[in-house]
């Protein structure tokens, strides 16, 4: 399928299809143009393909993982002076990848995307890890991987002092330790958007964090708890309509008898009442 250049269209594309790997970097720079109307892409895109080309000639040099961290950090933090805002962590431009680019800083998610896709360039396997108070990545080379924190200059975690990373679990004897899964790149581009709809909720900006729900939806149309948060938020600025509409659609994914479903169910009733 040709892929269309309007970024809305384009992202429902991508949402239809479903299909994953993708081109990670690419598909942020779409979700982030949703906010920058009229600015040319190509820029951005010229940065990404030069990115990407420098990934590639440092990966000739690299026998291992850990080599091929530790040319991605110099190539993105050591060349281009990509980091971690600490300063300011809570500003939304550090999760858009357009304000990430023109300042070099951003949220570890957002600085993982640029990893990602530099790492993939080069010809290594590379995806985030579900860790969720960070977001760290996974390459691998051959027979060996890596862990890379983006935030903190592409730092090489030593796996042998780290082990794996860790996160809490469920499991027949109650709540454990377990290994942190990689996770797929919708899954990471969501994680880029939810922080921007957290910190507009944090504000008291509904109308925006409506906005941004719709784009997790546009990229995600089978998840169904994205279907009711966005509901939720259509209700909460009066489009009761289109909420009508969002929490049917979650009812659709999801049986009877799940907790999501019982939710949608009852957002929808109780909004029933409110047209009646």
């Amino acid at each position: 399928m040709k892929m269309a250049n309007e970024p809305a269209e384009f992202l429902r594309q991508i949402g239809e299809e479903g299909s994953d790997p993708l081109d990670i970097a690419g598909v942020a720079l779409m979700l982030a143009a949703l906010d920058h109307r009229g600015r040319p892409l190509e820029p951005y895109r010229a940065h990404l393909d030069q990115i990407a080309e420098s990934a590639r000639v440092e990966a000739k040099r690299c026998a291992t993982a850990e080599d091929g961290a530790r040319a991605l950090a110099s190539l993105l933090a050591g060349r281009h002076g990509y980091d971690g805002d600490r300063l300011g962590y809570d500003d939304p431009q550090n999760a858009d990848l357009i304000a990430v680019i023109d300042r070099r800083r951003g949220l570890p998610v957002a600085l993982g995307v640029l990893y990602i896709h530099a790492a993939r360039a080069a010809g290594f396997q590379a995806a985030g890890l579900n860790i969720p108070e960070h977001f760290l990545l996974r390459i691998a080379l051959r027979a060996s991987e890596a862990l890379i924190d983006p935030f903190n200059g592409g730092a090489v975690l030593e796996r042998d002092g780290l082990g794996t990373p860790l996160v809490m679990g469920l499991s027949s004897g109650g709540v454990e330790m377990v290994p942190a899964e990689p996770v797929g790149d919708i899954e990471v581009l969501l994680r880029l958007e939810n922080n921007l709809k957290l910190r507009a909720i944090q504000n008291g900006e509904r109308s925006r964090a409506l906005e941004i729900a719709k784009r997790m939806v546009l990229i995600a149309p089978r998840r169904p708890e994205l279907w009711l948060d966005l509901g939720r938020l259509n209700e909460s600025v009066g489009a009761l309509g289109a909420a009508t509409k969002a929490f049917e659609a979650c009812l659709s994914l999801v049986p009877s008898g799940y907790p999501l479903h019982n939710e949608a169910a009852l957002g929808l009733h109780m909004l029933k009442r409110r047209l009646n």
